[in-house]
C-alpha cells in the first residue's frame, strides 16, 4: 500500500520560492524604466545641463545686448532719414509755392507768343486811321510820318523801366525766398549736425567712464597690493628692529666679555661665559649686514619690476583674448548657419526616407498581438 501523506521537503520548497521571488525582481527591474536607467551619472548629467543653460543664458545675453545696440542704432538712423525726407519735402514745398506766387506764365514777357486767350484779347485790325499798326500797304502811313514818335518813345521807356523794375523786385524777392532756403536748409543741418555729435558725446562718455571704472579698478588693486608690501616690509623691519635691540640691549651684550677669557690663550674664550665679539667681529657683521640689505633692496626692485612687467603681459593677453573671443564668436555664427543649412538639408533627407519608407517599405504594418508577445518573460 502506497504511503501517499508524505511531508513536503521543506529545503527544496524553500528553493522554488527563492527562484521565484529572484525572478519576480529580476523583472521589476527590467520592465522599470527608472530602475532600469539608475546606472546613468544623474549628477554629471545636472552639471551638464546647469553649465549648459548658464552658457545658453550668457549668450542669449550677449546676444541681447548686441540687438538692443543694433535696434538703437537703427532707430538713431531712420529718425535722421526721416528728418532729412522731411526738410526735402518742406524744401519742394516751399519751391513750389514761390513758383506758383511769382513765378506763374501770364507774368513772363513773352506770354503773349503762347497765350491761349491771345486771340480774345488782341485788337481790331484797325481802330482808327491813325492806328500806329497800320503799315505801308494800307496807305494810311507812310515812311517818314512819324508823327507819335515822341510819345511812343516815351511810352516805351515808361514800359521798359516798369518792366526792369518789375524784373529787379522779382529777382529780389526770389534771391531773399533763396536765402530763407538756404537759412533753413542751413540751420536743420547745424540741428543734425549737433544731434549727430551730442550722441557721439554721449557714446564717448559712456565708453570714457568705462573706462575710468577700469582704471580705478586696478589702481585700487595695485593700491592694496603695495599697501600689503609695505605692511610686510615694515613688519620685517619691525622684526629686524626688535630682534637687533634684543642683541643689542640683552643681558648678553651688556656684560663684560673679560669674563670669557680663557687661560690657555687670549685667542680662547669659556662657552659658558662668553658675552659678546671684538669691535672687529661686530664691524665684519654690519658689513655683511649692509650687503644683505643692499641685495634685499635690488630683490626688491627686480621684483618690483618682474610684476610691472607681469601687468603689462597680463593687458596684452587681455586685448589678445578680446580679439580671440570676437573672431570665435563670428566663427561660432558662421558654424550655426552652416548647422542650420545642414539640418534643413538632413530634415529634407529624412523626411524623403520617412516618405520612402512609409509608402515602398513598410506597407505591412504590425498588429498588436505582434507586439504582446514581447516582454512577458525577464529571460
Amino acid at each position: 500500500m502506497y504511503k501517499l501523506d508524505l511531508p513536503l521537503d521543506l529545503k527544496e520548497a524553500a528553493a522554488i520560492e527563492s527562484r521565484r521571488k529572484r525572478e519576480l525582481e529580476r523583472q521589476n527591474r527590467i520592465f522599470n524604466s527608472k530602475t532600469r536607467t539608475i546606472g546613468v551619472d544623474i549628477e554629471a548629467l545636472n552639471t551638464q545641463i546647469t553649465s549648459r543653460n548658464i552658457r545658453e543664458d550668457t549668450e542669449k545675453a550677449r546676444d541681447d545686448a548686441f540687438m538692443n545696440d543694433m535696434v538703437r542704432n537703427d532707430k538713431v538712423v531712420m529718425m535722421l532719414q526721416k528728418r532729412q525726407e522731411g526738410d526735402i519735402r518742406r524744401l519742394n514745398q516751399a519751391l513750389n509755392g514761390f513758383r506758383l506766387q511769382y513765378q506763374r506764365p501770364e507774368t513772363r514777357k513773352e506770354f503773349d507768343l503762347y497765350d491761349p486767350d491771345g486771340k480774345k484779347k488782341d485788337k481790331p485790325a484797325r481802330v482808327s486811321d491813325d492806328d500806329p499798326r497800320c503799315g505801308v500797304s494800307g496807305m494810311q502811313k507812310f515812311e517818314g510820318e512819324d508823327l507819335n514818335s515822341k510819345a511812343r518813345k516815351k511810352l516805351q521807356n515808361e514800359q521798359l523801366r516798369e518792366w526792369s523794375v518789375a524784373q529787379k523786385h522779382e529777382r529780389e524777392e526770389a534771391q531773399k525766398q533763396q536765402k530763407y532756403a538756404d537759412k533753413l536748409y542751413d540751420m536743420k543741418r547745424v540741428e543734425l549736425d549737433q544731434r549727430a555729435i551730442e550722441l557721439d558725446d554721449a557714446e564717448k562718455e559712456c565708453r570714457r567712464q568705462i573706462e575710468k571704472a577700469r582704471k580705478e579698478f586696478n589702481q585700487a588693486q595695485s593700491n592694496e597690493r603695495k599697501e600689503k608690501e609695505n605692511l610686510n616690509k615694515r613688519q620685517e623691519q619691525d622684526d629686524n628692529f626688535t630682534e637687533i635691540s634684543n642683541h643689542v640691549f640683552g643681558d648678553i651684550l651688556t656684560e663684560n666679555p673679560a669674563v670669557a677669557s680663557s687661560s690657555f690663550g687670549s685667542h680662547r674664550v669659556i662657552p659658558d661665559r662668553w658675552k659678546g665679539m671684538t669691535p672687529k667681529q661686530v664691524e665684519e657683521i654690519r658689513r655683511i649686514q649692509e650687503q644683505q640689505r643692499q641685495e634685499r633692496r635690488r630683490l626688491r626692485e627686480e621684483e618690483w619690476q618682474r610684476d610691472m612687467e607681469w601687468d603689462r603681459q597680463r593687458v596684452a593677453m587681455a586685448r589678445a583674448a578680446t580679439i580671440l573671443e570676437r573672431q570665435e564668436n563670428n566663427l561660432q555664427k558662421g558654424l550655426r548657419q552652416e548647422q542650420d543649412l545642414a539640418n534643413i538639408r538632413l530634415a529634407a533627407e529624412q523626411s524623403a526616407h520617412k516618405n520612402f519608407l512609409d509608402t515602398e517599405v513598410y506597407v505591412n504594418p504590425p498588429t498588436a498581438q505582434y507586439f504582446a508577445q514581447f516582454n512577458t518573460s525577464s529571460r
